[in-house]
């Protein structure tokens, strides 16, 4: 209801329209209140655990891009002392007789497996997925809250917990796990294998494996509000795209994060108890191994059985907020709302299907391969439906520049930038030339990487008057967007040469090789570009926090002019998401322009005559 006494046509509507669910006669005083630890701590409010999942993912991305720079300057800087790194770092920094410092190999390597850890899991899935999983299946259904408040609350602090163990594991005496993100065997199944082996293997498996518990319950939430709390009015037809991107998600995460965890526990089990899936005739430290049988490629397969729906974890839900904010700020309805769903339910059926692409070098059948390749150039078609789409959308659109759809439009390009390389790698043959070098860093950054951090900052920006009533400081905000548009570009355009010259990724100094040693300036413009671009993200950082307290009030529960019902809930927000009845749904949610209105929200009811949905 307005802040002033003063029913407003929208209320009207609402009370004489709405789903009264009698929510109010078994909710006499409100027991989500009663208290600090019980409003802010363990919250069961969907608000609260989104921003919690939103804080939480910020304090990761940073972490896990400091130590992107940190080995970046080892690539780009190789022969700088990095000695005055020591006071942080302690023993990882090898100082010689000359008082230069060096950055450990074998810690190298760990910082690159923590910073993939950290950014695909901690940030990407559940700082993207949970924040606006959380904020927004609700509101834009038409829910008072999740289906199960509890176990959402379990959710949050299951990925707390993982964190927990992760971050300890940073700062083990034998340094973090350092077998590379995939954790391939043998180097993760032998704790003997190498330092970072040991018990910081066991860490980051206890660590994922609570991050599993996490995802399954998140998931198991959303997809039964999604099925069953849905507005009187609201069918599947009329869902905002965002809703039906959550939706997918949450089924490939169901799907694929148990064949994760069966993955490690049998890793576990080769570790402790002396089983064979994964090991068979190996060597180490001039012994042979009494274990035969095991199968390294098993491994592969069950890890890119979910690495490859997780691509479309990350990539999904940021694809549902760049299609609802470049619809709601070019002022246009999405073009082809139907193709948008059904593109999405294609991805999410072929995610399952092309594992295999990441393993055309690991001796893998080449008739097989055939049947992976096929898929992979098959899966481009409805990401190439949704480009075209949001081009669409944007063509001949009253577009309004702000912070959120210039990072929605920043998103397009570097998903067609980055999805376009991907199709080289599609291909076996190409795939054999360019496997594990820095061309797949380059293809994989941009278009799971930035692309996914440019779909999140526009759901940020969009969507910051929901979650903390003010707005984020635009100028800021766009110094934001430019900054990390060029700098993402130059960091990541340049890999492709050097991918398609040879060089091999994961490689902690160059400058023993003669073939890659004229690189050398260009890993240091790369590195350059690095160390800007995590300057721009503290101006985003503290853009965030300010805003929280000193950002500009929302004074109007509307403020986009936007159809979806998520802002029709009053300012001030409170449990249960609006004060009385729950708006009926009457029409889709892409109203605009319509009948020589600017928008038509979802609760308005049909005129005579008039057609509703797309």
């Amino acid at each position: 209801m307005a802040e002033v006494g003063v029913k407003t046509r929208e209320d009207i509507l609402i009370e004489e329209q709405g789903f009264n669910d009698h929510f109010h006669d078994h909710h006499h005083g409100d027991k989500y209140k009663s208290g600090f630890l019980n409003h802010y701590v363990f919250s069961m409010d969907h608000k609260v655990i989104a921003r919690q999942f939103l804080v939480t993912g910020i304090i990761w991305a940073i972490i896990g891009a400091a130590m992107s720079i940190v080995f970046r300057l080892q690539l780009g800087f190789p022969e700088e002392s990095l000695a005055w790194l020591k006071p942080v770092l302690g023993k990882w920094i090898v100082v010689d007789a000359e008082g230069v410092g060096k950055l450990s190999p074998e810690f190298y390597y760990a910082l690159v497996t923590m910073h993939g850890t950290i950014i695909v899991f901690f940030v990407l899935t559940a700082g993207l997925s949970g924040t606006f999983s959380n904020l927004l299946i609700p509101f834009q259904i038409g829910a008072r809250d999740m289906a199960s408040p509890f176990l959402n609350m379990l959710s949050y602090w299951f990925f707390f917990l993982a964190g927990v163990v992760m971050f300890y594991s940073l700062f083990l005496s034998t340094g973090p796990f350092s077998g590379g993100w995939v954790a391939y065997p043998p180097l993760s199944a032998l704790p003997q294998a190498s330092a970072g082996s040991g018990t910081g293997m066991t860490l980051w498996l206890v660590s994922l494996t609570l991050f599993v518990v996490s995802v399954l319950l998140g998931g198991i939430n959303y997809i039964t509000t999604i099925l069953n709390l849905r507005t009187k009015g609201m069918s599947m037809w009329r869902l905002p795209l965002p809703i039906w991107a959550f939706f997918v998600t949450a089924i490939l995460g169901l799907l694929s994060f148990p064949v994760l965890a069966s993955g490690f526990f049998m890793l576990i089990f080769d570790r402790s108890l002396g089983t064979s899936f994964y090991l068979s005739d190996i060597f180490i430290g001039g012994q042979a191994l009494d274990r035969v049988g095991g199968s390294p490629i098993l491994f592969q397969h069950l890890f890119w059985f979910l690495g490859h729906p997780e691509v479309y974890i990350i990539i999904l839900p940021a694809m549902g907020i760049v299609s609802e904010v470049l619809s709601v700020h070019s002022r246009k309805p999405i073009f082809g709302y139907r193709a948008m769903v059904y593109s999405i339910l294609a991805i999410g059926f072929l995610s399952f299907i092309v594992w295999a692409h990441h393993m055309f070098m690991a001796g893998v059948n080449p008739f097989i391969s055939n049947f992976f390749v096929v898929f992979t150039l098959i899966i481009a078609v409805p990401s190439a439906v949704k480009v075209f789409n949001w081009i669409t959308t944007l063509y001949g659109g009253s577009i309004r520049f702000n912070t959120a759809s210039l990072f929605g439009i920043g998103f397009v390009s570097m998903f067609i930038s980055g999805g376009l390389t991907g199709i080289f790698l599609g291909n076996s043959a190409i795939d054999i030339q360019m496997h594990d070098t820095y061309f797949v860093v380059a293809h994989f950054h941009i278009v799971m990487g930035v692309a996914a951090f440019f779909g999140m900052f526009a759901g940020v920006y969009h969507w910051y008057p929901k979650m903390y009533q003010r707005f984020m400081n635009e100028t800021l905000g766009k110094i934001h967007f430019w900054g990390t548009l060029i700098l993402a570009y130059a960091i990541f355009w340049p890999m492709h040469y050097l991918g398609m010259a040879g060089v091999p990724r994961r490689y902690y100094s160059f400058d023993t090789f003669d073939a890659f040693k004229h690189f050398a300036e260009m890993n240091k413009f790369i590195t350059v570009s690095a160390i800007l671009a995590f300057v721009i993200q503290l101006i985003f950082v503290v853009n965030f926090f300010y805003s929280i307290w000193r950002g500009r009030k929302l004074t109007q529960k509307n403020p986009y002019d936007a159809n979806t019902l998520e802002w029709t809930t009053p300012i001030e927000p409170i449990h249960g998401n609006w004060p009385g009845n729950i708006p009926s749904v009457h029409r889709w949610a892409y109203d605009y322009n319509k009948d020589e209105r600017e928008f038509v929200p979802q609760y308005e009811p049909l005129k005579e005559g008039e057609v509703g949905d797309h």
